[in-house]
């Protein structure tokens, strides 16, 4: 399983292992056997003390990224974790097929044919627009024949798309302020003014940045102005521990809200939100999509979000 985020792989594995541990209960409730199928993460996040356990017995379920994966092909102990693999799942394409990492990741894919054969390729996203070109880089080419002349032929892909539509709320707003408040820093200012009363209005919220630093700084003027920590920031430069503790509890409603960067834009399960805010234009429109449908992540629920533009133009 490779997924373009961190966050998302830990996310994937709890959400495995708990079924898992419920139907090994239930065959051991019967008098039957239940086989070992064990989930486990390959990431920046995984201590050399892990890797070298997965080297020595390598899981039934891996779940990486496209940069672990081709770090563990490039290695002799990575790749006698690989010889067996029947089915790779590419979730959130989305968010790679269009750049390098995309180019990263499918190399990686094809490169494991050479060590278990073909297996089947299972592509997921919930805003991935041109089906057809999506299909035609999962898929690729098959090599037919050898000698300096092969033959290569595309692999039949099969897609299944859903025709359910997506409710959203969306309000783009712009922070009042006085005219003699011109500077940059008075935006950022009243900014955290209006998302301090949105976080304390709502249960849970999720306010999302473009980048590290100005998730840190406004989660910093939201606590500021608010007198306690009302919102924890959320980025990869954290540590993992730290960035499960910040989900696990607005999932469980002990924490009112979360200033993000896009490690938790895409599939992680942290709970029902009331409301998303999007801090700046997100870099592209299936970000935004995927940014404000974290607010009713459920079937025919809508999805409210708020877009606030740091310039009135």
């Amino acid at each position: 399983y490779v997924s373009p985020l961190k966050a998302l792989n830990n996310d994937i594995q709890r959400n495995l292992n708990q079924p898992l541990h419920e139907i090994k209960n239930i065959f051991e409730e019967e008098g039957e056997k239940f086989p070992d199928i064990r989930v486990l993460t390959r990431s920046g996040d995984t201590s050399q003390a892990d890797r070298r356990k997965m080297i020595r017995h390598p899981p039934e379920i891996l779940i990486t990224t496209p940069e672990s994966l081709n770090l563990m092909l490039s290695s002799k102990s990575g790749k006698e974790m690989l010889y067996h693999v029947s089915a790779v799942i590419l979730d959130e394409i989305h968010a790679v097929v269009g750049n390098k990492r995309g180019v990263h990741l499918i190399t990686a894919v094809d490169r494991l044919v050479r060590l278990s054969g073909e297996f089947q390729r299972i592509s997921l996203s919930a805003t991935v627009k041109e089906l057809e070109e999506v299909t035609k880089f999962v898929g690729g080419y098959r090599m037919q024949g050898r000698g300096p002349h092969p033959r290569y032929i595309k692999r039949p892909v099969e897609i299944i798309q859903s025709n359910m539509q997506k409710d959203y709320n969306i309000c783009v707003r712009f922070p009042e302020r006085q005219e003699e408040e011109s500077d940059n820093s008075s935006v950022w200012s009243s900014l955290a003014e209006e998302f301090k009363d949105i976080v304390e209005k709502n249960r849970s919220t999720l306010l999302f940045t473009n980048g590290r630093r100005l998730c840190e700084k406004m989660t910093y003027k939201i606590n500021k102005l608010s007198g306690q920590p009302l919102a924890y920031s959320h980025h990869g430069s954290l540590s993992k521990q730290l960035r499960q503790n910040v989900e696990q509890n607005l999932k469980k409603g002990d924490l009112k809200a979360i200033v993000a960067t896009s490690s938790l834009e895409m599939g992680i399960d942290i709970g029902d939100l009331d409301e998303v805010v999007l801090i700046q234009s997100p870099l592209s429109v299936s970000s935004g999509v995927q940014r404000i449908g974290r607010a009713g992540h459920h079937v025919n629920k809508k999805s409210h979000g708020t877009l606030y533009s740091a310039h009135p133009q």
